[in-house]
């Protein structure tokens, strides 16, 4: 297997859809009998070392404080050499004042000649159901993931919103003050942000100020311990480059950047449109 296959792999099944997907969304607050709705169609591209692997296209449509979004990645440049896998993911659920309530999420894709597989309904702040295939080989090793583990809980999709309350005088930089609990059918992280610096960006179909916000992603349940000291992905430097879209004080990722032990993975809008307007027929 090519050094390239397994970071494609891994990343496009858990990172790529939890913080690869770039730039997304509206979500304004039903008025009366009309609600704002917007749509988002985009490209984003994911390089390794300087070098282009995958693309992948996104579409979200925010109605009120009801979401839906659509995601594939394919391989692309020199990933087309060494992987033929592909996937998507589709995720819905609703807004909340400063969180994401994720209803449904499911994820298909292949890679490495093996099918991947995900169906997890979620209701009243707790997962309901999960299907996923395969499953994880059994290890004594390997910490068992509980009730306790899967309540108040993100996909890796829904993740990317980041709603920030619209209080006087709140500041861009309150977008990285969180802990992102995500859970993915086999594992349960959190993804720590912190507040780092701005920056200003343009030219991919978004023009303006980013808060740069350092990551750390930390192991909750699901994984075995010796293989995630073995990988060192605990201590390796994340970032994450988020937008405020619109004046809804949602924030989402415009950039995406891990180091690994090949170079650095980076995830980055290509080019974006995005719609806008009110829906009177909305209820």
């Amino acid at each position: 297997m090519s050094r390239f296959t397994k970071p494609t792999c891994r990343i496009a099944a858990q990172l790529a859809s939890a913080a690869a997907i770039a730039l997304f969304s509206f979500a304004a607050a039903a008025q009366g009998a009309s609600a704002q709705t917007a749509r988002l169609g985009g490209v984003y591209d994911v390089s390794l070392a300087g070098l282009k692997i995958a693309r992948g296209s996104l579409s979200l449509v925010v109605q009120g404080n009801a979401y839906s979004a659509k995601a594939g990645m394919e391989p692309a440049g020199v990933g087309t050499i060494f992987s033929t896998g592909k996937g998507g993911a589709q995720a819905s659920g609703w807004i909340g004042r400063d969180d994401v309530r994720p209803s449904r999420y499911t994820m298909a894709s292949r890679a490495a000649s093996r099918d991947f597989y995900v169906d997890i309904a979620l209701g009243g702040g707790r997962v309901k159901s999960a299907d996923v295939t395969p499953k994880l080989k059994k290890s004594p090793e390997r910490i068992k993931v509980t009730s306790k583990h899967t309540r108040k809980v993100v996909d890796p999709l829904s993740a990317i919103l980041m709603p920030v309350p619209a209080n006087k005088g709140a500041k861009n930089e309150a977008a990285c003050d969180r802990k992102i609990p995500v859970y993915d059918g086999w594992t349960r992280f959190d993804i720590q942000l912190s507040y780092k610096e701005m920056r200003e960006v343009s030219g991919r179909g978004y023009d303006g100020p980013v808060v740069v916000c350092e990551a750390r992603w930390i192991p909750v349940a699901g994984h075995r311990p010796s293989r995630i000291k073995a990988s060192g992905i605990e201590n390796r430097h994340m970032e994450a480059w988020l937008a405020p879209l619109g004046e809804s004080r949602v924030f989402v990722p415009y950039r995406i950047q891990m180091s690994t032990g090949t170079g650095t993975l980076v995830v980055e809008a290509n080019r974006i449109k995005l719609y806008g307007g009110k829906d009177t027929a909305a209820r």
